[in-house]
């Protein structure tokens, strides 16, 4: 960094202030353990100059950051001989920390940029960030330009990158060609990433083959491929001649309307239908579309869903684990509807009636009778609906996971994916981060560890008798027993650094600025909404829950030395364009989980970045 450039964080942490900075900031060097698609190469910024530099702050297990992988496709394309994406990954699990385990992840997600493996977080920090996902944009010059949290942001890059061409072509200072990026070698494998698994009644085996954008039909061995439904390449198309993108869950129904199985299409937000006699596919809800906001209950085929990571048929439905939202939404085969079950778009641990729960990424469902279980992996959870009501059998919030078997309110899981009931009512947990399979009773609320070393299981299920595992980073299915050992592992906490705050009256501010051209939508009432909540609630004496100010004033418990806050914004801005009769809207949405240190003499003010900065480095106000 340039001597006398003020520190990026500085600029960031300052953010709400008045006082305009005019100084501009020098990017910080990328510093890590590693790069992924280089060929090996190590790239420094310099390498960079005469390149407009994305840097995409990401970690392998977030929603969101898989949302703007896929929003950042087409942006890449359009500027490929002028802009340089570089996803930094900084892991929030320790298993995303493993080499290999963001090896795999990078393939899994078809990134094809280069990636900075950033495990001590070293370059997080001397960026200041603070959640998964943020964006930085460093123009050719090397300065920062533009710093937005969150996903939803790509028309706003595409502006301010078309200006940065245009500015920096006419200074010739833009160098137009090709970046570093080197595509790793091809491997084949029958299955890439397989997610689920169910049997059909013919005792055969469908895998949703993710990375290869099909499902796949298996002999009872697990081995022997029947036939591949699906082209293998990425697309929404139905017929004889289906397109898939990222399929995950699979779920068995009573064949009334023309379909055995139902799919959830993850990437594309659809629910896909299969006729088991023909292959063929149909679209049963979903728009295409990402929902943002808007309506959630409605027609099947007018209602957007969001990443939709597991299905399960229940209660004369089917059940949706809407990953992308933190809710479980349910399909109603019979009336072709779709309705929001459960959640409240809170991302959390917050358990009683099923309108006001808080899921966290909800990746697996089962359903036993009246019972729904399901895993929540962001909070390393395993839960159940019943009866209306949301109840948490293990887990302990966003930043708390581990492997360590035992009772239930001290076990431990990391990520899981999948969960399956057994005949005897007791719950196959597929423990995804810990490598393995584990086995929760609820007669006698233990957790027992079935088998270990299995590489990314994602899924369980029973064919004849015995328990078959999707090792979805295995590329294959893999058989077990059902014997179980003790494991009294580590319980570990995101190694995130914890931001000083201070006790008594404290304010946090959410910075939010309209992309360019466009402004506050104000038309039908406030167009901004924050809600603030903490672990352990007692953390905030006063200020938490909603409001529509994104400045809130709280009281800081001074007897609380440790904690999480937990923020959720959005803001809807439009065209400010006076003459367009029908103004192009959007919704942004950022949620943050702020590990906090409460000490003496700390700030009493805390800014989130939920917009940006403009070209000069200064901070949005």
């Amino acid at each position: 960094m340039d001597v006398g450039t003020p520190r990026l964080s500085t600029v960031l942490d300052t953010a709400v202030t008045t006082v305009q900075r005019r100084a501009r900031v020098r990017a910080p060097e990328l510093v890590g353990r590693g790069w992924l698609n280089t060929g090996d190469t190590t790239v420094a910024l310099k390498d960079l100059r005469g390149k407009i530099v994305l840097l995409d702050f990401w970690t392998f297990c977030c929603i969101n950051c898989l949302h703007v992988l896929d929003e950042l496709r087409p942006l890449e394309r359009e500027f490929e001989d002028v802009l340089v994406t570089i996803g930094v990954h900084s892991p929030k699990f320790v298993h995303e920390a493993d080499a290999e385990a963001l090896k795999a992840a990078v393939e899994r997600y078809e990134v094809h940029h280069p990636v900075l493996d950033d495990p001590e977080l070293t370059t997080w920090q001397n960026y200041a960030v603070k959640a998964w996902p943020t964006l930085v944009l460093v123009d050719p010059e090397g300065y920062v330009v533009h710093v937005a949290a969150g996903e939803g942001h790509v028309e706003a890059l595409r502006t301010i990158i078309g200006e940065l061409v245009e500015e920096h072509d006419a200074k010739g200072t833009l160098h137009r060609g090709t970046g570093p990026y080197v595509a790793p070698e091809p491997t084949n494998t029958t299955l890439r990433f397989p997610a689920k698994a169910v049997v059909t009644p013919s005792n055969t085996i469908l895998v949703s083959d993710s990375a290869h954008h099909s499902i796949v039909e298996l002999e009872a061995d697990g081995e022997t491929v029947i036939r591949r439904i699906g082209t293998g390449e990425r697309g929404r198309a139905d017929g004889l001649n289906p397109t898939f993108s990222e399929p995950a869950g699979l779920t068995l129904v009573p064949r009334t309307r023309g379909y055995d199985v139902v799919v959830a299409d993850t990437v594309n937000h659809l629910l896909r239908g299969i006729d088991l006699e023909t292959g063929e596919v149909t679209t049963l809800a979903g728009t295409g579309e990402q929902w943002r906001d808007g309506e959630t209950d409605g027609s099947a085929d007018k209602i957007d869903l969001t990443s939709p990571w597991d299905v399960a048929w229940w209660n004369g439905g089917v059940a949706i684990a809407m990953a992308g939202n933190h809710t479980l939404g349910f399909f109603d085969p019979a009336t072709s509807t779709v309705s929001r079950l459960a959640g409240t778009t809170v991302e959390g641990i917050n358990d009683g009636p099923a309108e006001g729960a808080f899921f966290a990424q909800t990746s697996g469902l089962a359903a036993d009778g009246d019972r729904l279980w399901m895993v929540d992996s962001e909070t390393s959870a395993l839960r159940y609906l019943e009866n209306g009501e949301v109840h948490t059998v293990i887990g302990k919030g966003l930043f708390a996971f581990g492997h360590k078997d035992g009772d239930a309110d001290e076990a431990l899981l990391q990520h899981p994916l999948g969960v399956t009931v057994l005949k005897d009512h007791s719950v196959v947990i597929s423990d995804t981060y810990n490598n393995a399979i584990r086995r929760y009773d609820p007669e006698t609320r233990t957790l027992s560890t079935i088998a270990t070393d299995i590489a990314e299981p994602s899924d369980a299920l029973l064919v004849d008798g015995e328990l078959v595992v999707v090792a979805s980073a295995a590329h294959r299915l893999e058989r077990f027993a059902a014997a179980a050992t003790k494991i009294d592992g580590e319980a570990h906490e995101v190694k995130r650094p914890s931001t000083d705050i201070a006790a008594g009256a404290f304010e946090l501010a959410v910075v939010f600025t309209p992309p360019t051209g466009a402004k506050l939508d104000e038309r039908y009432g406030p167009s901004t909404r924050l809600e603030i909540t903490s672990s352990p609630p007692e953390l905030i004496l006063e200020g938490a829950g909603v409001g529509t100010d994104l400045v809130r004033a709280l009281r800081i418990n001074d007897q609380v030395t440790n904690g999480v806050l937990h923020v959720v914004a959005q803001a809807a801005s439009c065209s400010d364009d006076p003459s367009d009769e029908h103004p192009v809207c959007r919704l942004t949405r950022q949620d943050w989980g702020v590990p906090v240190r409460v000490v003496a003499d700390a700030p009493t003010r805390l800014p989130l970045l939920m917009g940006g900065m403009d070209e000069a480095g200064r901070e949005a106000t």
